[in-house]
């Protein structure tokens, strides 16, 4: 199995489903990820489809080439190292007007936990730093815990993580700061587990929220998902189909409201009146789908 196909992608079936690719199409993957979906995307667009995969990450957007150059002819396939809010740009750079079927998978790659050593995970001891984009992106972690005011970091904490004890764990980063600063995934998860009550310690790591609104807020990734959803409707043809897969509360909100405002103004119709979930079958397998909610619309 190579390194981008360890990423496993969730609810591809009723990705499939939903976008329904047909030969001669245009695609847009505008998280291509490790091409999970993009994989399954291209039988069905050929002969004659387009495929345009974008990334932010350049690391994941060169594995990603590679892994898929070999797997159909008669495909056109278009990367570009970019955020998925420049997909417009992107399309028209390469002659495209308009796209069939869009999808933005908004869960972070396995690639980044297991091979960035960027510290998105507070089960590795890594250096602070959070980027997607580390060529372009000056903000990190480090910067965040160890510069930012301590009632600014609070509010990103309850912000992006909705982090209960975000003063807590606030108040406990801007005392460890003043002895030293905090460089370390590791330094930073011992922090937050000093920083909480005992008995509040359940099921879910302590550091998991604070992780969360770190990563949020290094990348700017609620803003991006504001910027894009009128993007990606602006690129869809009539009839073309927009998936979108969010993994937490606040990203399902946007995605949900942007939807049913679109659908008053009689511009998209919805495909999912709930989000759709996945089932217990593939949570078995892959149990990071299990937070995954998949929203669709078709544009009119």
């Amino acid at each position: 199995m190579s390194k981008m196909e360890a990423h496993i992608p969730v609810l591809r079936e009723e990705v499939l489903l939903f976008l329904d690719p047909k030969p001669g199409e245009v695609f847009v993957d505008g998280t291509i990820n490790g091409g999970g979906h993009a994989r399954a995307i291209l039988p069905r667009v050929t002969p004659g489809g387009t495929l345009i995969g974008i990334d932010w990450d350049c690391d994941l957007v060169a594995g990603t080439e590679q892994a898929l150059a070999d797997e159909v002819a008669d495909v056109r396939m278009i990367f570009e190292c970019a955020s998925y809010t420049e997909m417009r740009n992107i399309a028209s750079k390469h002659g495209i007007s308009h796209a069939d079927g869009i999808l933005l998978d908004l869960g972070f790659s396995s690639h980044h936990v297991d091979r960035s050593g960027r510290g998105f995970s507070f089960m590795r001891d890594e250096p602070l730093d959070m980027r997607y984009n580390t060529s372009e992106n000056r903000l990190t972690a480090a910067v965040i815990v160890n510069e930012w005011p301590e009632k600014q970091i609070a509010d990103m904490l309850w912000r992006y993580g909705e982090e209960r004890f975000s003063r807590r764990i606030a108040s406990g980063i801007a005392r460890m700061r003043k002895l030293k600063k905090i460089t370390s995934t590791r330094e930073l998860a011992s922090v937050i587990m000093r920083s909480i009550p005992r008995r509040a310690i359940g099921r879910i790591h302590p550091a998991t929220r604070t992780f969360q609104a770190l990563r949020i807020a290094v990348n700017g990734e609620l803003e991006s998902l504001e910027k894009v959803l009128p993007e990606a409707l602006l690129l869809l043809a009539s009839g073309g189909r927009i998936a979108v897969i969010s993994f937490h509360s606040l990203e399902d909100r946007i995605v949900k409201t942007f939807l049913k405002e679109q659908e008053k103004k009689d511009a998209v119709r919805i495909a999912t009146a709930k989000p759709v979930r996945a089932s217990g079958g593939e949570i078995r397998t892959n149990p990071r789908a299990r937070s995954a909610l998949l929203r669709v619309a078709t544009k009119n």
